[in-house]
């Protein structure tokens, strides 16, 4: 009977390792259509030894020289010799586990159905890489901090006890947040794969993983795009003498309009009570025309000037992957380094405002006694997950695309910290011109902050009125919003199509022009539901609820597979052979323990204790939160149904097929019960 490959261990004795090797152009032997694979022999055959390390090492050069037609130059004869005893035993020893059960085995090893001697793979014939490695840490920081760091951050840290919250906040960073990061970067780039095909290296049975991340990054374009297409239209209001947000003396202000600056209201009202700015009549009553629907339950119809923004923000989408990270690593030279040079501009502005400061003291002043709730916790566990963005497969996907020996540990630092800090900064800008409005509207701090769009479209634009040039700032601001929006976007989008390309080579890969259409088409008509009257609610709810509890799940899936299924000790192995060192007590510690139990505390709140469903004053219809978990649910639940669909399509009956999987869960248990044991062996404390 065929082995079937659901599962994997590293608890084993006689196995099949893929062999990787770094050739002169940084691919693996897994990588390429001539790679090879080391299959032992029963135990019983003993006439001929399998190949060595050094035999596949030689074979792939051989290969790659008779392929390219280029010189392999000579690797040092002692430091392969050195290698080869280092990495032999893990290679050909203690990878794989079977089962037998009468005359079925059943294999827990995520490999194809070959036995014995060397096996071509069905790898890519090629996989691309970026131009430059700098190419590589621009895309990800342009994934990484994206409107959020703007508008987010700075908002909770002044909501939960400002410099106070910097405790918490560190702390999930270093407990959570950079030790997924680093792991995705890593896996992708020890296996080479998108997140759908890596898991057959991994763990077949959480293949289903890959396909809910793909359905959550469809559903984050609805949204997400829409908020870009806003800036697009900005930045086109802005082409004009006067911004049209200046005032009130338009056909889209009512009697509420007020302009404090002035002390003159629409229609000769002098009333202050139920008043709004002219910069939030024009955002909700001409950009989204918000006053002409009542809920979810009445939309109303697309916004065409949005419409054609979105179409535009789907034009460059799609001219920027539909080459791959060919085309898209000349484009985050731009995007991923215009935000760093506007921010640094509007914080110069911003700080020689009047009333700065009292905005900036606001910000970082600390409220010790908001420390000790749990809402400040859960708030810092989330602003670092949703920033850091593990879990949305684009980490696993960019680092995909880099040589081997890239030295990911390294990125996933400098990244982590230019991603803190970006946040940190952007705190400073927005709450400088807060502290300003606030002083020209003779109002406290927290009386003119607001949270999500309106912090970048109502506060920050009714702002710019204000400045000298302020028709220059709104261009260069708005700029920005539309680059730090195109940069997430990317990497969101990339996730997906490098997902099917890899799973999919003969169909999709050889296609991938044709695919990135038709995806970007399906995500453009899903978007165009929030380009509508009350698209601002379908907004609200998608972002809550498409992500949420289901991304942190992906994650917690993430870490305990590789951890306690694929197994420490052959994690720790990939690492050493790409990178030449081991790593470290605190990435193994948070790998096994920590970050399982911080994303499994954070999925428990985010059930038990949901963010409030509303915008502004506007109460939700009665079966809003139903659609939403509903939303949350149709991505999860593909996880189960593959692993689900996976046992009824394994080789042998159901009652081998079981067996083999209770004893497999038997002995991931005992693998925790006795990890302490083993993490004492392989880490030992300083006494």
């Amino acid at each position: 009977m065929d082995p079937v490959p659901l599962m994997t261990s590293e608890m084993d004795s006689s196995t099949t390792k893929e062999v990787r090797s770094t050739a002169v152009d940084g691919t693996t032997a897994a990588e390429n259509k001539n790679s090879w694979k080391i299959s032992s022999p029963p135990s019983s055959t003993v006439e001929s030894p399998p190949p060595t390390y050094s035999d596949v090492t030689a074979a792939r050069a051989v290969a790659t020289h008779q392929k390219n037609g280029n010189v392999i130059g000579e690797k040092n004869q002692e430091n392969n010799v050195d290698m080869d005893d280092e990495r032999k035993e893990s290679i050909m020893t203690n990878d794989s586990m079977s089962v037998t059960d009468g005359n079925c085995k059943v294999s827990l090893i995520p490999e194809s159905n070959h036995q014995g001697g060397i096996e071509p793979t069905d790898e890519p014939v090629e996989r691309e890489q970026w131009g430059r490695k700098l190419e590589f840490l621009l895309s990800v920081i342009g994934f990484a901090v994206d409107l959020g760091n703007v508008w987010r951050f700075p908002y909770i840290c002044f909501k939960n006890g400002g410099g106070a919250f910097l405790i918490p906040y560190i702390i999930m960073v270093l407990c959570g947040g950079v030790p997924m990061f680093y792991l995705e970067l890593l896996i992708g780039q020890y296996h080479r794969s998108g997140c759908i095909s890596i898991w057959k290296k991994i763990c077949p049975m959480f293949k289903g993983v890959g396909y809910s991340i793909c359905v959550m990054a469809l559903y984050v374009s609805f949204y997400y795009n829409t908020i870009i297409a806003w800036s697009v239209y900005y930045l086109y209001s802005s082409l004009s003498t006067s911004l049209p947000w200046a005032d009130c003396n338009h056909e889209w202000a009512d009697e509420r309009c007020y302009n404090p600056l002035d002390n003159i209201t629409h229609l000769n009202s002098t009333a202050k009570r139920d008043t709004q700015l002219p910069a939030q009549q024009f955002f909700e009553r001409h950009v989204l025309e918000l006053h002409k629907s009542t809920g979810l339950n009445d939309l109303g119809v697309p916004r065409w000037q949005i419409v054609i923004c979105l179409f535009l923000v789907f034009i460059m989408l799609y001219f920027t992957l539909w080459k791959g990270v060919r085309s898209s690593g000349k484009v985050v030279w731009v995007t991923a380094t215009f935000p760093y040079m506007v921010l640094l501009v509007l914080l110069i502005r911003g700080c020689t405002l009047p009333g700065a400061s009292k905005g900036i003291k606001f910000y970082l002043t600390p409220d010790w006694a908001q420390i000790t709730k749990t809402t400040v916790w859960f708030d810092a566990a989330t602003q670092v997950f949703f920033s850091l963005g593990p879990g949305f497969g684009t980490l696993i996907a960019l680092s995909s695309y880099n040589r081997f020996d890239n030295n990911c540990h390294r990125d996933a630092i400098l990244t982590s910290v230019v991603n803190c800090l970006t946040s940190f900064i952007a705190g400073f800008v927005v709450f400088s011109v807060l502290g300003y409005m606030a002083v020209a509207q003779d109002k406290d701090v927290k009386d003119v902050a607001t949270q999500g769009p309106g912090l970048l479209f109502v506060v920050y634009g009714q702002a710019m009125t204000q400045f000298g040039g302020s028709t220059v700032f709104s261009i260069i601001f708005f700029s920005m919003l539309i680059t730090l929006g195109l940069d997430s976007s990317f990497g969101g989008l990339e996730a997906v199509i490098t997902a099917f390309c890899d799973e999919f080579p003969n169909k999709v890969g050889k296609r991938r022009e044709l695919f990135v259409f038709l995806f970007l088409s399906a995500s453009f008509l899903g978007a165009l539901v929030t380009t509508t009257q009350g698209g601002m609610y379908v907004l609200t709810l998608l972002e809550i609820y498409a992500t949420g509890p289901a991304i942190m799940t992906v994650v917690l899936i993430e870490a305990v597979a590789l951890s306690w299924i694929y197994g420490m000790k052959r994690l720790c192995g990939d690492v050493k052979e790409m990178l030449s060192f081991s790593p470290g007590i605190f990435w193994v510690s948070t790998w096994a323990y920590i970050s399982p139990l911080f994303l499994l505390v954070m999925i428990t709140m985010s059930v038990a204790f949901p963010p409030p469903l509303e915008y502004g004053d506007h109460k939700f219809v009665d079966w809003a939160t139903s659609l939403g978990w509903c939303i949350t649910m149709s991505s999860m639940s593909i996880t189960p149904i593959y692993m689900l669909y996976a046992y009824c399509t394994a080789h042998g009956s159901f009652k081998q097929v079981g067996i083999s999987i209770s004893f497999f869960v038997v002995v991931v248990i005992l693998k925790i019960i006795f990890s302490f044991r083993y993490f004492i062996k392989y880490f030992p404390f300083p006494f």
